[in-house]
């Protein structure tokens, strides 16, 4: 006879399956950007993580200058937030916000 399985481990079974967890890993990545970015998190919008990426577009090609001269300490910020996603780099391009 098969022995019961633990409700967290059916849990986290569920999520996966579901995809609840990628919304929450979203969630994460768009609240720890805007205590980091501040102010220019209104002019930007956070997408995916991908190998250590995190995809930022943002409204225009003068934010993309001013967050390439602040990357370094954007990083940083976002790591002591998200220290288990290793968030190396960002990818910062113009397009659609909102």
């Amino acid at each position: 006879m098969a022995r019961p399985q633990k409700l967290a481990d059916i849990l986290a079974q569920v999520t996966a399956r579901h995809g609840f967890a990628r919304v929450r890993s979203q969630t994460n990545y768009e609240q720890a950007w805007r205590e980091v970015a501040g102010e220019l998190a209104n002019r930007s919008r956070v997408g995916a993580l991908r190998r250590g990426v995190l995809e930022i577009t943002v409204s225009h090609s003068a934010l993309v200058q001013e967050l390439s001269f602040q990357k370094a300490r954007l990083l940083a910020g976002l790591a002591a937030r998200l220290p288990e996603q290793e968030i190396r780099d960002l990818k910062l391009r113009v397009g659609a916000i909102g």
